[in-house]
């Protein structure tokens, strides 16, 4: 099989090079392949996982912004006449019309750091269209999605994640398995959709809104957070204390909250 020839990796696109094998086993054993599978990689880079899931499927769609890669992508894998690259910016892809008619695609990638949030925020947002997702990401970002309520690592990702999905943290990547080093140390994370959310908010505009809202200021109590939006009284009727801090609260007691304050808000719409 032909090389990529050797490409520098930009800083501009957060670009760090897997290139441990143990590491790149253990990943496609995790993401587990299928023939029947849809697969989607974004920012394949040179192709570290890119091969292996090749070979795994024979049919692979990828999603890259730097031009410069894409020529040695298209020699390496010339022989998979089911590769198929689609140039441009994943935060920008629409993924509910790539996956069509077809079966939910199962998406994965090494992350650049820089827009690993906003990415994940834009898939689980392309509702239905996701089957799961193995991404590696920087282990900050792994610890905040999988956490738990009550502590110091949840947040509003952890919310927005869990609120869609079942999240797995699976294991950790040292900076050595990369070229250039990065400074942290990654992690490989899945995240799968729930088949039914289990508490499905009215409005998630306002649910996501209310959300980031509480997490404005974490040391505040929702009180003082939620001031001129929600009263403590509404929070009190819900059988929510207003004294409390926004890490505390589970994705229920959020989603709760949103319902309480959609009603309301179509209440007061009909009666102006």
């Amino acid at each position: 099989m032909s090389q990529v020839p050797q490409h520098r990796a930009r800083k501009r696109f957060g670009q760090n090079f897997l290139r441990d094998s143990g590491i790149i086993g253990r990943i496609i054993r995790a993401i587990g392949p299928r023939d029947q599978d849809r697969l989607v990689e974004i920012g394949p880079g040179q192709g570290a996982l890119t091969e292996p899931l090749l070979e795994a499927t024979g049919k692979l769609e990828v999603i890259e912004l730097d031009r410069d890669l894409i020529p040695g992508l298209r020699v390496k894998f010339f022989n998979y006449p089911q590769f198929e690259i689609h140039e441009g910016d994943a935060l920008a892809f629409d993924f509910a019309a790539l996956k069509g008619d077809g079966p939910a695609l199962r998406v994965v990638g090494n992350l650049p750091y820089n827009i690993s949030t906003p990415l994940i925020v834009h898939l689980l947002q392309a509702e239905n269209a996701v089957a799961d997702m193995h991404f590696m990401l920087q282990k900050e970002v792994v610890e905040r999605l999988a956490a738990e309520p009550g502590g110091p690592d949840w947040g509003r990702l952890s919310v927005m994640a869990q609120y869609y999905c079942q999240v797995e943290q699976l294991f950790i990547v040292p900076p050595e398995a990369f070229v250039p080093r990065p400074k942290v140390d990654s992690a490989i994370v899945r995240l799968t959709p729930h088949a039914q959310i289990p508490h499905p908010a009215d409005d998630t505009e306002l649910l996501f809104a209310l959300v980031k809202m509480a997490f404005g200021q974490r040391r505040k109590t929702l009180r003082n957070n939620f001031k001129g939006r929600v009263s403590a009284e509404t929070l009190e009727d819900i059988g929510i204390d207003p004294g409390r801090r926004p890490q505390t609260l589970s994705v229920e007691e959020y989603v709760r909250i949103a319902n309480r304050v959609a009603c309301d808000d179509v209440a007061q719409g009909g009666e102006s």
